[in-house]
């Protein structure tokens, strides 16, 4: 009787290689030691807080070609937690046989914000008015001659994350000290809700989606504060939201998970913001309330097992734990006991021992049958616990 591939993955001499180190990759390593799968993780930091859970640790920068490279020789299957790496060194491990997830063509659509609209452009799924720039210094030149009008969203093409690289421009001198390299200049969009979905796509073709959720936003930081699934909206909308999702998965043709964040406008169209390749903020919330959470799932996608039930078992609210304004330096949470006591509340500690404002520090989860309940729950979290410093 031959022996099914996936046999091989549990308890075996095969290696997941894991690109990045930070909670996303120590969130994926719960379900890779569960399974008892070996792990290879390179990050740039020696307090990456995967190292406590991986089976080896490599100190590498993930833009550097060979570090990349060499990774990849010692692993069966290499994937990501974060989009940032040499595509390069993954291109020349997929020629000489590596499977790599997402594939490197997905990454390479992903990884620049202008690459990645104007792909949404090319295969007609709806996204935001744009105007692409070599420079920022162009944008003023464009204003200056009628081309653009206040206010809009800058985008760095390159290396934005957790609200880094994003600006919104009311005014001439909101330009100033932003970086000088590729941009794009966004319409802003009258929004209802900010949604997300989640599609999982495996090595095979199998695909799922998670139910949409609503992300509140901090007007100051533009990061999530509270991730709510399901989301309140009318269902007809949350199918379009997901039918919308399934066509952008489908056109990348990306493999493990994609994260389509997305815009209801005041009369209900549905327009793409932008993605990402990997777990994601928005999908924290099912390690406690999904039959299947967003980091198994992952895990099953790239290694082409059967993906699991999306559907949640409770509705699931997520609280981002960012430090404190004010505060940095080695961190401390206060009042977590409070919080413990809370009914259906857990709480996730990323490992990141030092703080600064806005910095993910974990996030806490609140699950319960009623999801306004479940908020009122959130909020007091919110109001409880601090992320300060020492």
């Amino acid at each position: 009787m031959a022996t099914d591939k996936s046999d091989n993955y549990f308890s075996s001499d095969f290696k997941l290689g894991i690109l990045g180190g930070g909670q996303l990759g120590k969130m994926l390593l719960y379900e890779t030691r569960k399974f008892d799968i070996h792990t290879v993780v390179m990050d740039a930091s020696e307090d990456a807080p995967c190292k406590i859970a991986c089976n080896e640790f490599i100190l590498g920068d993930l833009m550097d070609f060979d570090a990349v490279y060499n990774l990849g020789k010692q692993v069966d299957v290499l994937t990501i937690e974060i989009e940032n790496v040499n595509l390069a060194a993954l291109e020349k491990l997929e020629e000489e046989g590596l499977e790599v997830y997402p594939p490197t063509k997905t990454l390479r659509i992903i990884q620049n914000k202008a690459h990645q609209k104007l792909f949404y452009v090319d295969k007609e799924i709806p996204t935001a008015e744009f105007h692409r720039f070599a420079y920022r210094s162009e944008i003023e030149d464009s204003i200056a001659n009628g081309g653009m009008n206040f206010p809009f969203i800058w985008k760095a093409a390159r290396f934005g994350y957790d609200g880094q690289g994003v600006k919104v421009v009311r005014k001439l001198d909101d330009l100033k000290g932003l970086p000088d390299g590729e941009c794009i200049a966004e319409k802003m969009i009258d929004f209802k809700n900010e949604l997300a979905v989640i599609v999982a796509r495996s090595v095979s073709g199998e695909v799922k989606t998670y139910p949409v959720v609503e992300m509140e936003f901090h007007p100051e930081a533009n990061q999530v504060e509270y991730v709510i699934c399901p989301a309140r909206i009318d269902p007809k909308i949350a199918l379009k939201a997901q039918e919308i999702a399934l066509r952008v998965s489908d056109k990348m043709k990306h493999v493990g998970l994609l994260a389509v964040e997305l815009f209801q406008t005041q009369d209900d169209r549905i327009l793409v913001n932008e993605v990402a390749p990997r777990p994601h903020n928005s999908g924290h919330y099912s390690i406690e309330a999904s039959y299947t959470n967003q980091f198994e799932q992952h895990i099953r996608a790239i290694l082409d097992l059967p993906l699991g039930d999306t559907r949640s078992k409770v509705a699931g609210i997520m609280v981002n734990l960012v430090g404190e304004e004010g505060h940095t330096g080695n961190v401390v949470y206060e009042n977590i006991a409070d919080i413990l006591g809370m009914k259906g509340v857990t709480p996730h500690i990323y490992g990141k021992k030092r703080t600064r404002p806005f910095r993910k520090m974990g996030h806490v989860t609140i699950v319960n049958e009623n999801v306004d309940e479940a908020r009122r729950i959130a909020q007091h979290v919110k109001e409880t616990i601090r992320v300060i410093s020492t």
